[in-house]
């Protein structure tokens, strides 16, 4: 996995603000471009081409960008009421990070800040009759990416912020955050299968922090083992607090044996901890917030059990994904050796996803058959462990449904599709 400062680069990288700024600069040294380079074109070229016309054409640019930054700006707060509101807030973030709207005002931003750059220097008279050729060949450019830019704009304007568009973004983000720790099981370390393993003797770090745990530096704690690759003995670190465990000065980060106390700092400094739960490293949480869409959908207010049907295929497709994940040979390809780190477990992820939809549509007989149908399918996968937890989850969804339905044949429908969860194998 990567290191902290690594992260911190990418999570700066999705800010609103950041690729705004880069754009801005690129514009403002796009203008400058034809002072450096205008002494390289003819002097009667400017007559030819009717480059006097450049004072207007980045005048029009110049207003033109200005009200579409501000639109833009009123369109993209309007889309994340509208998620907050119709989806669920813990989805905002990733419309703040969606790149196409990000270039959007990026663009409009620089080619504002371009325009006025070049109003300037033109008004100085800074370019001549060469650079005003260099410029106006520059604005041509300019407006070709600015068409490009707003046709796609308006097509993703409609869909921003709605609820169909919000789910998939929030399905894929869970889908990359469960194939990351695929790819890099226990975040690259070691499988602490259990704590049982740990000895103790072992020393527990705590963190003076309260919040949940966003990034884990694997890097720096493999650097505190001191270990060589094939090492079997030496330092070791337990971490305990994964990404998305909520810590408190009572909650042990980790444990350590054979690494000084003068380590416990830099141990602690190896997880960074926020008010709120991160996508990057943290499979689970994508997974709470799809429950959340359901859960929202099924509420009485809303009263759209569609939206959570929707939702149930999602979670299928999520959770399969674990049906390829090869634990004995992932084990074995620990880059970060003497870490070690608990399994992701399905039982978790089966409950953080099927208990919510279950006892919010416990009373609405499409959603229960849905329920049971999705169980089927992920018992049928074939991992012990997919059969274990959709057979519970199924008891506990008839359960729900037998409290909640005042109908006894629709009762009975659920009793047989749970019944043919629990003949799967």
């Amino acid at each position: 996995m990567i290191g902290r400062w690594r992260w911190i680069w990418r999570r700066l990288a999705k800010r609103l603000w950041f690729r705004a700024s880069l754009f801005s600069i690129l514009g403002v040294l796009t203008a400058l471009l034809a002072l450096a380079i205008k002494q390289y074109i003819p002097g009667g070229l400017s007559t030819k081409i009717g480059s006097d016309a450049v004072d207007n054409i980045l005048g029009i640019i110049a207003s033109s960008m200005l009200a579409v930054t501000t639109f833009s700006l009123s369109t993209m707060v309007s889309a994340y009421g509208s998620a907050t509101s119709n989806v669920t807030p813990r989805a905002t973030p990733l419309l703040v990070e969606d790149s196409t709207t990000q270039n959007a005002l990026a663009t409009f931003v620089g080619s504002f800040l371009f325009s006025l750059v070049g109003i300037i220097a033109l008004s100085t008279g800074a370019y001549g009759d060469q650079g005003r050729v260099v410029m106006f060949t520059v604005t041509i450019g300019v407006i070709a990416l600015i068409v490009y830019t707003l046709l796609r704009w308006i097509d993703h304007l409609a869909r921003l912020g709605r609820l169909g568009e919000t789910t998939d973004r929030v399905e894929n983000a869970a889908t990359q955050a469960l194939k990351d720790r695929l790819k890099h099981p226990n975040l690259g370390g070691e499988s602490m299968s259990t704590k049982a393993l740990i000895p103790t003797s072992a020393r527990l770090v705590f963190a003076a922090d309260i919040g949940y745990v966003q990034h884990v530096d694997m890097p720096s704690l493999a650097s505190l083992t001191k270990a060589d690759k094939d090492s079997t003995t030496g330092p070791a670190i337990y971490v305990f607090a994964v990404p998305g465990s909520f810590i408190e000065p009572s909650k042990p980060l980790a444990a350590t044996t054979h690494v000084d106390e003068s380590g416990d700092a830099k141990i602690a400094a190896a997880f960074t901890i926020g008010v709120r739960r991160s996508f990057d490293q943290d499979p689970r949480f994508g997974v709470c917030v799809l429950t959340e869409i359901a859960s929202r959908a099924l509420s009485p207010a809303v009263n759209d059990p569609g939206t959570a049907i929707d939702v149930l295929g999602r979670g299928v497709r999520l959770l399969s994904i674990l049906a390829k994940f090869d634990e004995a040979a992932a084990n074995n390809d620990g880059r970060f050796k003497r870490v070690y780190v608990p399994d992701i477990s399905i039982d978790d992820l089966f409950d953080d996803f099927f208990t919510p939809i279950a006892r919010d549509g416990a009373s609405l007989v499409e959603v229960c058959i849905r329920l049971q149908k999705a169980l089927a399918s992920l018992a049928r996968v074939d991992d012990p462990r997919f059969s274990r937890a959709a057979k519970l989850h199924a008891r506990l969804a008839l359960k729900r449904a037998e409290h909640a339905l005042p109908i006894s044949d629709d009762k009975d429908q659920i009793k047989r599709l749970c019944s043919n969860v629990l003949k799967e194998r």
